[in-house]
């Protein structure tokens, strides 16, 4: 079982940042593809990045060039940072952990973006 936990949410201004964190219980990295997902009120959940166990990366077309994932192997945490936001990226955001049919969730972390 995987657990993961992450951090870094809260309200940030129109054009503002925030580092979202995801903290594995364990080295999975090396197997598992590690993604940043968010829901909106009302709205279905939707992928943000994804980063492979190589390192390649995969965004959504409307955080490109906005956001950027990453991750620490020797920490076993993934991280999201989000720059330029706009209220549109209000939601929660769940890191995901993700190896052939087999999906892990973390709780969620509420992201507002608001004036």
């Amino acid at each position: 079982q995987v657990q993961l936990v992450e951090s870094g949410g809260g309200l940030v201004q129109p054009g503002g940042s925030l580092r979202l964190s995801c903290a594995a219980s364990g080295s999975i990295f090396s197997r598992y593809a590690m993604g940043w997902y968010r829901q909106a009120p009302g709205k279905q959940r939707e992928l943000v990045a994804q980063i492979f166990s190589l390192g390649n990366t995969n965004y959504a077309d409307s955080v490109k060039g906005r956001f950027t994932i990453s991750k620490d192997n020797a920490k076993n945490t993934v991280y999201l940072q989000m720059n330029s936001l706009k209220p549109e990226d209000t939601a929660v955001y769940y890191c995901n952990a993700k190896f052939l049919t087999i999906n892990y969730w973390g709780q969620g972390t509420q992201v507002t973006v608001s004036s």
